[in-house]
């Protein structure tokens, strides 16, 4: 029997999500805030922080961005970010990283005020999640889950394996799945037969950072598969952790990279950043 892949929409789900949030915040009788604060010059993290800023701008929201250069100190960062945390027009604080070598991002995301921790990377956001009393949730995971409910995929009972197990998407994304009922493996780098586990798999979230790691022929025929990479291959073209094209008759949905999980997680943080301005 012949599989047709559903390519999933994100780009589509995300603007939807976005028309809602700036109705939402259009009926505030004040603007929601996001402060992101950028230290250095990476490339890839101004590219970022520009499409969240112009993301704020076209939701109604105040955005404030807050430049470091490269040699700034560990001190200089933390009093910045001491200082949005008192800041009663910024509702959200968001420090891109990845930050110099020279800073400790966990001391850094420590600092955050909690309740302003619109990545959700916190301690206590990650605690609150990990008890079941979800609060502002990572951005990434948070989309995928939004993917999977717009396309009716049904996680009670399901199996889903999570590859990639950072704090960032792997972890928060197996809790989050969990919570919804499905029986969750991460596997990651150490994982000795990563195929056999993806064989059993109903639900895969991909989120290693290796172009086209996955392929078709390492899945269960049926599989639904979210590829949160973004990655750029041999050639210099974006690609995911998903060997897409021989996927194709195989899954029977996924999200294509770019134009899939990409998009949410820009729709999610003004999400969170509603929800840190109403907390």
């Amino acid at each position: 029997m012949t599989i047709t892949t559903q390519l999933i929409d994100g780009k589509a789900v995300a603007a939807q999500l976005r028309a809602e949030v700036k109705t939402q915040a259009a009926a505030l009788s004040f603007k929601p805030g996001l402060a992101v604060v950028l230290v250095g010059e990476d490339p890839a993290s101004q590219v970022y922080v520009s499409h969240k800023i112009k993301a704020c701008e076209e939701a109604g929201f105040d955005s404030r961005l807050i430049r470091l250069p490269a040699d700034a100190t560990q001190a200089d960062l933390l009093a910045q970010v001491a200082a949005l945390n008192v800041d009663a027009a910024m509702h959200g604080i968001l420090v891109q990283m990845p930050l110099p070598k020279h800073m400790d991002a966990q001391a850094v995301i420590a600092a955050i005020n909690p309740n302003k921790d619109v990545d959700g990377f916190h301690v206590a956001n990650a605690g609150a999640l990990m008890t079941g009393a979800p609060r502002l949730v990572p951005c990434t995971p948070l989309g995928v889950m939004k993917l999977l409910e717009i396309a009716g995929v049904q996680l009670r009972g399901a199996h889903a394996v999570v590859v990639g197990a950072s704090n960032i998407v792997g972890k928060p994304q197996a809790l989050l799945l969990q919570a919804a009922g499905a029986t969750v493996t991460i596997c990651n780098s150490k994982t000795r037969d990563l195929q056999a586990h993806l064989k059993m798999a109903d639900v895969v979230v991909a989120a290693v950072g290796r172009p086209n790691f996955i392929t078709g022929s390492m899945l269960k025929a049926g599989a639904v598969v979210m590829d949160v990479g973004i990655n750029r291959n041999e050639l210099g073209k974006l690609c995911g952790d998903v060997d897409t094209a021989s996927c194709m008759g195989i899954a029977s949905a996924i999200t294509p990279v770019p134009g899939g999980v990409g998009p949410m997680t820009i729709a999610l943080l003004l999400a969170n950043t509603l929800k840190a301005a109403t907390l």
